[in-house]
């Protein structure tokens, strides 16, 4: 079998798709052999087999144990296979590949990697000694053996472990572990290796750290104690010297300084795990740790210097089991762990205590000075950086507007001078300043110079979000700089200089507000004279500050010029070079939206919508640009429409060709993101258009939109065109309704009946119709009774039956919707329609399937306008009194199981939620006192009571384990807001528990509710009302 198996799996590497594609149906057919899995063992174990063909046998393995070994893996098939001594045999021989003498590392990663599958299910059932056996090799077994195992435990720790069975063999886990760490005549990787595997251990504690708090720190305080005086002999080792860049790649971590390397980089990330986990425990011993760390990225800047910024060595490498071994690393590593400490508050009192006994901020000589040269040093240019920047602007403009997942030294050094300007306000600039100055005299080094203005202009971006403003004398030293750096030929330090001007310009209120205007034109000059394109996309990106900080006087007669910039510049590009450059279309749509901005009516008699619409065509697909596009045409709808009814038909005229013409792009049963977002522009002019329509609108968007409704699956172009044809309904019904499709001579009723009956039908999803709900309750709203005969039944009965069906949250709520409104009127009709509509093959009434969907579904309504009307029709509903309402139960309350087991996703699902069961006016009434609840802007839950009832805020429900943490509180950052204010925040996010008040509604229900206190049918009702509620509604009635 072992014969024809190597012939298989080396089949599965061929690069024909058939012949690979029969070897892999094959081998699982194979799988119900017994014999398979061992037979894979043994040609995985012979030195004489390829290693590709050992390693594909592991790899069919791991398929055949995640599909056949037992049902608690997720991916289990529903077969098991093996018998309990086949499955030994396997464990045993899996284990002695991955624990070999003689393995080879990458046979070793992949059997360690099923071992670790399989003690995932076995262990420690079927495989208790395990964990045993491999505690007791770790500290004698040779260098190769000690990886194996290792790696088997690395892969157990991340993967085979439960918490109980983890915080049983926790300590002496970790305690094993240090004997590998601690011992110097260790190769340096397999010391890395063993604090990798710490780093999980703390991992997993930080799962589990919320229910087992007090534990968890005793654990890591011990641990922590007998650790650092190994973290720091790492982390004081001294480097040497890096050996030949040519041998790198080659020799990887195997060397002694790449290998010592990935240990410090282990040491720093652990650190910081340890750090995020409890950050009070390692609070005592951040000085000694920040000490090293600093002292450490000083002895490494000239290698970095040399090796990285002089020189494109290669960076970023990591050897076959994961672990970094790059100088790059390491710096990062410990340049966050830096930041991450700076506001400790051991730290922090030694720092200020130095900066006020010691020499001042004017000092070049104290520790901020020493700081602020360390993070100008490590956020230079690289080699690399600067090779990409040349090639590609995009990849710089990525790195400016921090959307890159490209997180570099650099970046951390902004990072890190952010919270030193955080927290020392005026000092750090002004040490910046002094640092700075000289680096623009007779210093040549435009990397060091360009550097000072970048870490500036991340403080800068900082303090402009929350609204601080830099001293105006220490503002004009830096635009000394800005400018300076705009006269030097290097393109890179130019284009910060411009960067930084507009930085400044709209950070220090009107400090430059007499030579903004001169900066303006010099900009917009730029844009188009200088000779580097990352100098004029910087230029583009920096107008948004003068657009920003200069009177309207003085930049409106400029917004025709400015476009005109920006047209002449995109009209001079490569169309492919810009929509494959992203963040260009990027940066020229935030642009064009700050000048249109300036004055919408540009839009009517201008060039900036047509400039707008051109660049979005050629990346429609790009979602920052369509979110852009989509968000600035909105406000100029909004913006015009309150102009009046003759400027918004200007605009309809102007816009109104391009978006229906973009309707005959691509195939309607094919998405498009062109048609999807013309679309989506298309309801926002009719959202915002005037009552009555302009003539000729109906005339010109209803044929496109009839033929994308009666034709197109894409969801968002179906949700997108059926809010169209509403709001053209809402605000001009007699246009609408007297147009007639040329094509089939149907009048406007007809056309958006059949719309309807086919967006309500079975083949179309909940999401694509989600709206037709509101199209269906303006067609009744607007056409009424009369107009719509004996289609009005039908369309009611269409969507009572789709809803019994449906099954997304907006499409329920925009169907109920349709009977709410209803019901306000004629809540007794509807009631009586539904009571003789039969929905469904068990032939149930309409009145039991839509009335359970409609009160089970109220509680999650969203929208105010919905909220309130629904609100309304349930109170018209209870006050009915209808017997036939009466008889039907739905679900009350959910029934909270006592039990403290943590419900996983799978316990959920084999034990879904329980309710109690209620009548029909018992239940409204439940819904109409939650909703009074959400109208006062209070809510039932515990943190709302303790915020709102006692007088005292969530400071007063801190735990005693947690105010041990409170000291880290200035290491949280807020971006400038209080405690208080992200709270408030929160209670703003859509979704959140809290909804913000509605007086009207909570007048209307305080008003409801007493005038039922006093009949008796009520007072029936009100003893069904948990206590909780009995209370609510008292207290707020």
């Amino acid at each position: 079998m072992e014969e024809q198996l190597v012939g298989l799996l080396a089949n599965t590497q061929s690069p024909n798709t058939t012949t690979r594609s029969q070897a892999e149906q094959s081998l699982q057919q194979l799988w119900i052999d017994e014999s398979l899995p061992l037979a894979l063992v043994s040609i995985a174990s012979h030195d004489s087999v390829q290693i590709e063909i050992r390693q594909s046998a592991l790899l069919t393995l791991k398929s055949y144990v995640l599909a056949t070994w037992s049902p608690s893996l997720e991916e289990f098939k529903g077969q098991v296979v093996l018998g309990h001594e086949p499955k030994a045999k396997v464990r045993d021989s899996l284990f002695a590949i991955a624990t070999s003498e003689r393995a080879d590392r990458k046979i070793q990663n992949a059997a360690s990697y099923v071992v670790s599958k399989i003690a995932s299910a076995d262990f420690p059932d079927q495989w208790g000694g395990l964990l045993d056996t491999l505690l007791e090799l770790i500290p004698q077994a040779s260098d190769t053996r000690l990886h194996g195992a290792l790696k088997v435990l690395a892969e157990l720790v991340q993967d085979g472990l439960d918490e109980q069975q983890f915080f049983q063999v926790a300590q002496n886990l970790v305690n094993v572990l240090l004997t590998v760490a601690s011992n110097d005549q260790r190769k340096p990787v397999l010391r890395a290796l063993a604090i990798s595997v710490l780093k999980e251990c703390f991992a997993t504690l930080e799962v589990v750290i919320e229910a087992h708090r007090a534990d968890v720190k005793a654990f890591v305080e011990k641990s922590l104690t007998e650790w650092i005086p190994t973290f720091l002999s790492v982390l004081n080792a001294q480097l040497g010297t890096p050996p030949d860049p040519a041998t790198t790649t080659e020799r990887g971590s195997s060397d002694p300084y790449h290998g010592l390397v990935a240990l410090k980089v282990q040491v720093a990330r652990v650190l910081i795990t340890i750090r995020n986990i409890l950050p009070a425990v390692i609070s005592p011993q951040t000085p000694s740790l920040f000490s090293a760390v600093w002292d450490e990225l000083s002895r490494m800047q000239p290698t970095y210097q040399e090796v990285y910024v002089e020189n494109d060595v290669e960076s970023r490498l990591e050897d076959p089991d994961g672990l970094p071994y790059t100088l790059d690393f390491l710096v990062l590593e410990d340049l966050d762990f830096l930041q991450s400490c700076i506001r400790a508050p051991p730290i922090r009192k030694e720092l200020e205590k130095q900066l006020q006994t010691g020499n001042d901020s004017q000092s070049q000589t104290n520790w901020m000075a020493e700081l602020i040269k360390l993070a100008v040093a490590y956020a230079q240019i690289t080699s690399e950086e600067e090779g990409m920047w040349e090639i590609d602007v995009n990849v710089f403009l990525a790195e400016e507007a921090s959307v890159t997942a490209n997180y570099t030294p650099r970046i951390s050094c902004g990072d890190l001078a952010i919270k030193m300007g955080d927290w020392l306000k005026d000092a750090a600039f002004e040490g910046l300043l002094l640092y700075s100055k000289p680096l623009f005299g007779e210093n040549n080094d435009w990397r060091r110079q360009e550097a000072s203005l970048f870490i500036l202009d991340q403080i800068l971006h900082e303090w402009q979000d929350v609204n601080k403003q830099i001293n105006p004398l220490l503002a004009q030293g830096f635009m000394e700089l800005a400018q300076h750096a705009q006269r030097q030929e290097t393109s890179f330090l130019r284009a910060r200089g411009y960067v930084v001007a507009g930085t400044l310009l709209g950070s220090s209120g009107e400090t430059f507000q007499a030579a903004a205007a001169n900066m303006l034109d010099d900009n917009l000059k730029r844009i188009q004279a200088d000779p580097a394109e990352v100098v004029q996309v910087s230029c583009i990106r920096a107008l948004k500050h003068y657009l920003q900080i200069l009177p309207s006087s003085r930049t409106l007669p400029l917004q025709p010029t400015i476009i005109q910039a920006l047209q002449q510049w995109v009209s001079g590009k490569d169309t492919n070079d810009l929509t494959e450059g992203d963040d260009i279309l990027i940066a020229l749509v935030e642009t064009l939206r700050d000048v249109i901005i300036l004055d919408t009516r540009i839009c009517i008699n201008g060039e900036g919508l047509n400039l707008l619409f051109s660049m979005v065509s050629q990346a429609a697909d790009n979602f920052q640009v369509s979110d852009l596009v989509r968000e600035t045409f909105e406000e100029i709808c909004g913006q015009i429409a309150q102009m009046g009814h003759d400027e918004y038909v200007l605009l309809c005229q102007k816009v109104l060709p391009s978006l229906t013409g973009a309707f005959d792009i691509g195939n309607l049963t094919e998405e498009n993101a062109l048609t999807n977002l013309a679309a989506e522009l298309l309801a926002h002019l009719a959202k915002n258009a005037p009552e009555p329509l302009p003539p000729g609108f109906v005339a010109a968007v209803m044929p496109k939109l009839n033929h994308v409704l009666l034709a197109a699956t894409d969801d968002d172009l179906l949700k997108n065109s059926t809010i169209s044809v509403r709001y053209m309904l809402l605000h001009d019904p007699e246009q609408l309704l007297g147009w007639q499709a040329s094509e089939t001579d149907k009048p406007g009723l007809e056309v958006i009946l059949m719309i309807i009956d086919r967006l309500l039908g079975p083949n179309i999803d909940d999401n694509a119709a989600s709206e037709v709900g509101g199209l269906a309750a303006a067609v009744v709203e607007k056409a009424g009774s009369e107009r719509l005969g004996p289609f009005l039944m039908q369309l009611l009965q269409a969507v009572a039956m789709r809803l019994a069906t449906a099954e997304k949250s907006p499409f329920i709520q925009s169907l109920i919707m349709v009977f709410a409104r209803l019901c306000l009127s004629s809540t007794r009709d509807v009631v009586d329609f539904l009571a003789q509509v039969r929905i469904g093959n068990d032939n149930q009434t309409g009145l039991q399937v839509v009335i359970p969907k409609w009160l089970e579904s109220s509680g999650i309504f969203v929208g105010y306008d919905d909220i309130r009307q629904n609100v309304a029709a349930l109170s018209k509903l209870y006050e009915l009194h209808d017997e036939r309402l009466a008889q039907i139960q739905v679900k009350g309350d959910l029934i909270v199981p006592d039990s403290e087991v943590i419900m996983t996703r799978s316990k959920a699902k084999k034990n879904p939620d329980q309710f109690t069961v209620v009548p029909v006016p018992l239940k409204i009434v439940k819904i109409l006192a939650e909703e009074l609840l959400n109208a006062s802007g209070a809510t039932g839950d515990p943190l709302s009571a303790g915020l709102t009832t006692n007088g005292h805020g969530a400071d007063d429900a801190v735990s005693v384990e947690d105010e041990e943490d409170g000291d880290w509180e200035d290491d949280l950052d807020l971006g400038g807001m209080s405690k208080q204010d992200l709270l408030a925040f929160a209670e703003e996010e859509p979704g959140s528990a809290r909804r913000q008040g509605d007086n009207e509604t909570q007048a209307f229900l305080q008003g409801w509710f007493r005038s039922k206190g006093e009949d008796p049918r009520f007072q029936q009702v009100f003893t069904g009302l948990s206590d909780h509620e009995k209370e609510q509604l008292r207290a707020m009635s």
